[in-house]
């Protein structure tokens, strides 16, 4: 469920910390094991990325969840950002 009083918490605070710094691995280490650019990652991690279908892909592997568990996290948190100000009135057709 999408939390109605705060934007809900972005994948990357979410791999940071309750993957990442619990299992001890660092962004670099993540970023070889995943074959991608560290840059990637950290942008994930700072919120300036999000992630994308092949990120959650590489992700479910790497920590045994599902590719899903990601997308989720990322789409809740889109949503979120990109409400609109105004409410708009039901098209009745």
């Amino acid at each position: 469920m999408i939390p109605t009083n705060r934007i809900p918490t972005h994948a990357g605070i979410i791999l940071l910390e309750e993957f990442l710094e619990p299992m001890n691995i660092t962004q670099v280490a993540l970023a070889r094991h995943l074959n991608i650019p560290v840059q990637r990652i950290n942008e994930i991690i700072r919120g300036k990325r999000g992630i994308t279908p092949e990120t959650a892909w590489l992700l479910s592997q790497a920590f045994n969840t599902t590719p899903q568990f990601w997308m989720n996290l990322q789409t809740n948190y889109d949503l979120a950002v990109n409400k609109p100000k105004e409410r708009k009135k039901a098209l009745i057709i």
